[in-house]
């Protein structure tokens, strides 16, 4: 029976650490490529700049999925983030150099054994994949086709 106890305690302290919730008043550190900082809590506000792999910012304050922070390196850097971005654990930027192919298979889930085995199947068109993922549309573009697609656009200002 203690041996039960102590393994319960022990996966959940081992699950609070893993999934440990970024709050206000802590440090995080931008778990993506690259992440905008707006001027508000709407996917459309202004960009004020960009926070990039391995920053550290401070969390000032949360509201709803979004965080305003400040960047820990310059001070005058400071707007909202989407929470998504942030991580409560450091996040390094691997200097390792990676291929345009392993970025590729990264954003669909797959290592490259897993897509030579679909590949075999014959049954999966990669390359439609790879196209659709290359198309980029702009902010204003979004914008205008969720307004005139009257669309919900999301918290604002």
């Amino acid at each position: 029976m203690k041996k039960l106890v102590f393994l319960s305690v022990l996966i959940l302290m081992v699950s609070v650490s893993l999934f440990a919730q970024v709050k206000a008043g802590d440090t995080a550190w931008v778990s993506s490529k690259t992440a905008a900082l707006k001027s508000s809590t709407w996917f459309f506000a202004s960009n004020k700049g960009n926070l990039n792999m391995g920053d550290q910012v401070s969390v000032l304050r949360i509201s709803g999925s979004w965080a305003e922070v400040k960047s820990s390196a310059n001070a005058s850097m400071n707007g909202w983030i989407a929470m998504s971005n942030l991580s409560a654990r450091r996040v390094v930027a691997s200097g390792a150099a990676v291929t345009a192919s392993e970025v590729s298979l990264a954003g669909k889930g797959f290592s490259q054994e897993v897509e030579d085995s679909y590949k075999t199947s014959g049954n999966f068109n990669f390359a439609d994949v790879d196209k659709t993922e290359a198309n980029t549309v702009s902010q204003d573009a979004l914008y205008l086709f969720v307004v005139d697609g009257r669309l919900i656009t999301g918290e604002q200002k």
